[in-house]
């Protein structure tokens, strides 16, 4: 599929998927005129990529990752340690962005609780 319905498919723009590109997250072939050719598995692709970029990951890492993943989610390959550490770290990151989401959760629920008593009731 050409860049634009793989734009379309996914919701990400076209200047995203060069971007994919450019670092290595994503291959396409070329046709003899140079427009880029997407194979059909690269919808699922781009889905893990988005995913991991909205985890926190960076370009970087994602690299390192997308090898040790089938694009439907599962493991694909065995990371080596290094990799492992990497990621173990990141999920600590997430657990603690998690943490800190959940208590401004708290903190605004105590504020809605707080603006929606009916103050002049006897």
């Amino acid at each position: 599929m050409r860049i634009g319905e793989l734009a379309r498919r996914t919701g990400v723009s076209e200047r995203s998927l060069r971007y994919y590109e450019q670092e290595g997250l994503l291959s396409a072939e070329r046709t003899p005129g140079g427009h880029r050719e997407y194979a059909g598995t690269a919808v699922a692709r781009v889905r893990r990529i988005q995913e991991l970029y909205a985890a926190g990951l960076c370009s970087a890492k994602i690299v390192r990752l997308l090898p040790c993943m089938r694009d439907d989610g599962g493991p694909a390959e065995t990371a080596d340690a290094s990799l492992v550490r990497e990621l173990t770290e990141e999920r600590a990151r997430m657990d603690r962005m998690i943490e800190d989401l959940q208590r401004s959760r708290s903190l605004l629920d105590g504020v809605i609780e707080a603006a929606s008593t009916d103050r002049t009731a006897p």
